[in-house]
């Protein structure tokens, strides 16, 4: 079982561990800040280091209560063994600040278009939504940045909270997906995202802790894909 501390701190860089098990080329240790492909972000890469030698981690993903670190070669590393894990941080960050984007933008469609996403990914320089809005084209999906912009520029504090099952079923629309619903109904334990004063939400993806580290968010491409299917593609400016 891995000690899953991404799931309290996206900002941890550099962090020890130790090995406990090796299955070839898979690591899979005590604990990690290494967040595993799920829930449409994309997993960390990095590597893990014993002594001067350093295996590059090409893909992390789950298994069971464990996660598993996929390394480009595992030799020389067994169980036991202590080790020093760095996290691409340039890529890490983007990914948080693109998952809140999302969140903001989510927050919008749900409470002042009547409406709600679809679908959703993170890629490493961008990402895309799916909606479901009444009369949504460029221009109302342009207004909707631009709400979404302004809750970015109040740097509204972002936090992680977890919940019982029984205190998650009592907020309304705290699962905005249905694969979101069915994970509640199996865990005892909720993780949420709290978008101070603006949105509050089932989620277990690493955040920015406040708003205004988003930074401007334009638009690169919209599609129509369906009469209940617009699809807008963002990229965020530099910090």
């Amino acid at each position: 079982m891995t000690e899953k501390a991404y799931l309290t701190d996206s900002y941890t860089k550099q962090f020890s561990a130790t090995i406990i098990s090796v299955s070839g080329n898979e690591v899979v240790l005590d604990r990690t800040y290494f967040y595993p492909t799920g829930g449409g972000q994309p997993c960390d890469t990095g590597t893990i280091a014993l002594g001067s030698r350093a295996f590059n981690v090409t893909d992390v993903k789950k298994g069971g209560d464990s996660v598993i670190h996929v390394i480009d070669s595992a030799e020389g590393l067994s169980e036991g063994a202590n080790v020093e894990c760095s996290i691409d941080w340039d890529k890490r960050y983007m990914h948080m600040r693109l998952h809140t984007a999302l969140h903001i933008i989510d927050g919008i469609v749900e409470k002042r278009y009547s409406g709600k996403i679809t679908g959703g990914q993170i890629y490493d320089d961008r990402a895309r939504m799916d909606f479901d809005v009444p009369g949504l084209d460029k221009n109302k999906s342009q207004s909707i940045i631009d709400d979404a912009q302004r809750i970015v520029d109040e740097n509204h504090t972002v936090t992680a909270k977890f919940l019982t099952k029984e205190e998650a079923a009592a907020v309304q629309n705290i699962a905005r997906t249905a694969p979101g619903e069915e994970l509640m109904s199996k865990l005892d334990k909720i993780r949420v995202i709290d978008i101070e004063g603006f949105d509050f939400q089932l989620d277990g993806g690493t955040h920015v802790s406040h708003t205004n580290e988003v930074g401007r968010i334009s638009i690169t491409k919209y599609e129509n894909k369906g009469s209940h299917n617009k699809r807008i593609e963002i990229k965020l400016g530099d910090l």
